[in-house]
């Protein structure tokens, strides 16, 4: 019997939590979670990793992980540095045998690991399964022969019947190291951490907290008490409120709710009520996820350069005032600028919503694809790498897919998904005195009433929006 570090990081949760249930066999177990300054930084592209959003959401998640562990004899260590440093230094302080950890998939977060690996010297470091849907003796062949398009994966992995049987939470936990209660200290703030408090926004279409009791009251709700997920397939191309889709992303990426404990659900939800095309739905979001992780896996840095995983020029490499304006929802396309503003005010957008940004950033504005990435790293609460960089890299044409571009008529999505302009409505509201049907297109306006509006005019027209621009 041995006291081991259970060093956490995108798996804050008790329930399915494969690196936790090995640290029961300890007798004693210290749970640490280490903010590291680094990812508040500005980055190479000029955004951070990790901006206010998703600290907010982050720093909800280990309040309630510490809760949830305090009510089985055990609490969480929140220390701020760098892993490499920390770790080494309080398995040495309190002469810990070994150290339990998930296994990263992504470059940089494989390198911090080989970093505190090398410095913890002779005391191990094991490293258990992360939050993905399918371990690797679960594939239907070996990682490296995996499918690179999506439909193909999907065919393969659908051909098998999978049962997921996630390990749920303990009911007690092993007690922390005597010394280690001297080092408890509060979780610092927003403003401790020089981010500064974001307003909250009524209008959030995820109006829900971080953490594992959030998610599973989500996951309960939305499969259960409402049922929400037998319509998914007809809503989840929604933009208003919070049941247009499931919203588990944030928690997912968090680690506050397994991935495997959705489908766990998914299925006894279909055992019990039938499967229909929206429960089906959910199950292929879900696989896509996994698709994306073992992508990453594959092709590692690869995913992260301008070129993607073709290695081709296609796309774009400019950048100049244009990508400020995307950022800052100003471009003078109303429902771009929606989504981004709603982006920066509650940390999350539409998967419809996101697609179009997207699109609009590469084909439209022509600025580099990697910046947007960066942004949407810095301000998603959802933002998990392979996600984000695989879905930014196949809408600029550097995926895997075969399909060269994936551009988006942004005025056409505006008019089918937005119709009435309620959504445009909701987030600009200088466009308030417009009448509603010219809300997608203040651009057609009298210079000096949009001047006075204080709203930037669209300097170029697509020749593809003459369809969708209103009758004179």
């Amino acid at each position: 019997m041995q006291s081991a570090l259970l060093w956490l990081k995108q798996d804050l949760r008790l329930d399915d939590n494969p690196a936790l249930q090995a640290g029961l066999a300890c007798e004693r177990l210290l749970p640490v979670y280490v903010l590291d300054p680094r990812l508040l930084q500005i980055g190479p592209l000029g955004s951070r990793r990790q901006g206010v959003q998703r600290t907010r959401f982050l720093l909800e998640s280990l309040v309630a992980l510490d809760s949830a562990l305090r009510q089985r004899g055990s609490h969480l260590l929140v220390v701020q540095g760098e892993p490499e440093r920390v770790i080494p230094e309080l398995v040495e302080r309190l002469a810990l045998q070994e150290v339990l950890t998930h296994a990263e998939i992504a470059p940089d977060e494989c390198a911090l690991q080989k970093r505190v690996k090398d410095a913890l010297g002779l005391v191990p470091m094991r490293e258990f399964a992360g939050n993905g849907l399918l371990r690797e003796h679960e594939l239907p062949c070996l990682p490296s022969e995996l499918p690179a398009v999506f439909s193909q994966f999907r065919e393969l992995c659908e051909e098998r019947v999978l049962v997921f049987q996630p390990q749920p939470a303990p009911p007690a936990l092993p007690p922390l190291p005597d010394a280690a209660l001297d080092l408890l200290q509060p979780l610092p703030t927003l403003s401790q951490l020089g981010l500064g408090e974001p307003l909250n926004m009524p209008l959030s279409a995820f109006p829900f907290s971080g953490g594992e009791a959030a998610a599973q009251a989500r996951l309960r709700d939305y499969l259960w008490n409402t049922q929400a997920v037998r319509q998914y397939k007809e809503t989840r191309n929604g933009l208003i409120g919070s049941d247009y889709s499931s919203k588990f992303s944030p928690w997912l990426a968090n680690g506050c709710l397994s991935a495997r404990r959705v489908l766990a659900e998914l299925r006894r939800h279909e055992s019990q009520y039938g499967r229909n095309d929206s429960t089906h739905w959910l199950w292929v979001e879900m696989l896509w996820r996994d698709f994306f992780r073992w992508t990453l896996l594959r092709h590692g840095s690869a995913l992260f350069k301008a070129g993607g995983l073709k290695a081709t020029s296609h796309a774009p490499r400019n950048l100049d005032e244009r990508f400020e304006q995307w950022c800052q929802g100003r471009t003078g396309m109303p429902f771009v600028d929606a989504n981004m503003r709603e982006l920066a005010a509650t940390g999350f957008i539409s998967n419809r919503g996101r697609q179009v940004v997207a699109s609009y950033l590469v084909h439209d504005l022509q600025q580099d694809w990697r910046h947007g990435a960066a942004w949407f790293e810095e301000h998603l609460l959802d933002y998990d790498p392979a996600s984000n960089w695989g879905n930014w890299a196949y809408l600029a044409g550097v995926g895997s897919d075969p399909r060269q571009h994936r551009v988006f008529n942004v005025l056409r999505q505006a008019r089918q998904y937005d119709p009435d302009a309620s959504y445009v409505s909701l987030w600009m509201p200088e466009l308030h005195t417009v009448a509603a049907h010219l809300r997608h297109t203040p651009f057609l306006l009298p210079p000096l009433q949009l001047e006075a509006m204080r709203y930037p005019r669209l300097q170029q027209l697509p020749e593809s929006w003459r369809p969708y621009l209103p009758a004179a």
